[in-house]
């Protein structure tokens, strides 16, 4: 029998990621969908304007989208709303039993809230019955997504921080338009053009990352203690995040023994043969002029990080190129991976039977 599972910001790019790769899931079935006002009360077919390749799902189509409240006929959430609603619906949520997986970042900085990427931290779930947030009556909790392009960079960093220690890290971004959402940036703005601002995104990868390669202690997550500088711009590439990336190391490392690290790396979803879990997580590559968001962001079904370009660096140790798919890595395949996780360890409870 498969989990039931509610979608909120159904109609959003984000949520319509979601319903794509959700189709024919083994674990999982969307059994309600919720949406905004103006979306209410029309089946989804009416009410979403479908941007992906290929056509909606037809198991879908005619589910009525709901308001985003108490009850919803599923056993889990999965939330893409808006940061302003995110925090109070999300809690009410949580506190009516509901395991929660939300993309917004009301609750990623919370210190009883695991900020999650599967392979890298899966040690913060123990986290979740101690939230200030969670069920009384056991069963709900929330767990955060991270920003987009932090997913992908955590998940490159997190062996060689086991490892070799990071001590230093300075990372500038070159991220896809479908970060933006829908309709995004203005065409006159990017064509031709480069942006080398995005609201609160360098905030967020600096902040994230100290968090996800944290560790628990004393019923908290305790923030890595190196120093992370980020620069972040906009591309005219539709799809697939671009990141520079130059690392200072504590402990010495030659360049085959990075390389070795990275490119061997798998964790715990791996290990369990998680239905999302990439075979290998990380993909080193060799060429002088890869990776590129054409040929690699679909790397491991999207949700692989590739990464070339690796050498030594004359101002900190190594540096590389990394890119990963930002619509399915970094929002709506990563949560279904913790999804899938949650369900391994036993850490939701069985599909209602109703």
């Amino acid at each position: 029998m498969k989990f039931r599972v509610g979608i909120l910001g159904a109609t959003g790019t984000v949520g319509q990621r979601f319903v794509q790769l959700l189709e024919g899931h083994p674990q999982f079935e969307v059994t309600a969908l919720a949406g905004s006002e103006r979306s209410q009360g029309k089946d989804y077919a009416d009410a979403c304007v479908w941007r992906l390749p290929g056509d909606m799902p037809a198991s879908v189509r005619c589910l009525k989208v709901e308001a985003p409240c108490v009850p919803l006929d599923c056993d889990l959430i999965f939330s893409s709303l808006p940061c302003d609603e995110a925090r109070a619906v999300e809690s009410k949520f949580a506190r009516a039993g509901y395991p929660v997986i939300s993309n917004s970042p009301a609750f990623r900085m919370d210190t009883d809230v695991p900020l999650l990427v599967p392979e890298v931290n899966y040690e913060h779930m123990s986290l979740i019955g101690l939230q200030s947030t969670a069920s009384q009556n056991g069963g709900g909790f929330i767990i955060t997504n991270p920003n987009c392009s932090t997913v992908m960079l955590a998940l490159a960093l997190a062996p060689l921080h086991v490892r070799f220690s990071v001590e230093a890290l300075a990372v500038t971004t070159m991220q896809a338009l479908s970060g933006a959402g829908h309709p995004g940036v203005a065409s006159l703005d990017i064509t031709d053009n480069l942006l080398p601002f995005i609201e609160d995104e360098e905030e967020k990868i600096e902040r994230e990352t100290l968090k996800i390669l944290g560790h628990v202690a004393q019923s908290k997550i305790i923030d890595a203690g190196f120093a992370v500088s980020a620069q972040c711009n906009r591309v005219n590439v539709i799809e697939g995040h671009t990141a520079a990336v130059r690392v200072k190391l504590s402990r010495a490392a030659t360049l085959d023994e990075v390389r070795e690290t990275l490119g061997s790396f798998t964790s715990l979803p791996q290990k369990l043969g998680l239905y999302s879990a990439p075979i290998h997580p990380i993909i080193v590559r060799s060429e002088k002029d890869r990776p590129q968001p054409r040929l690699d962001r679909d790397a491991g079904h999207g949700m692989s990080v590739t990464i070339g370009r690796l050498a030594h660096d004359p101002v900190l140790d190594y540096r590389f190129v990394m890119l990963g798919n930002n619509t399915v890595r970094g929002t709506a395949g990563s949560a279904i991976l913790i999804a899938e996780l949650l369900v391994a360890t036993c850490l939701v409870s069985s599909p209602s039977l109703s």
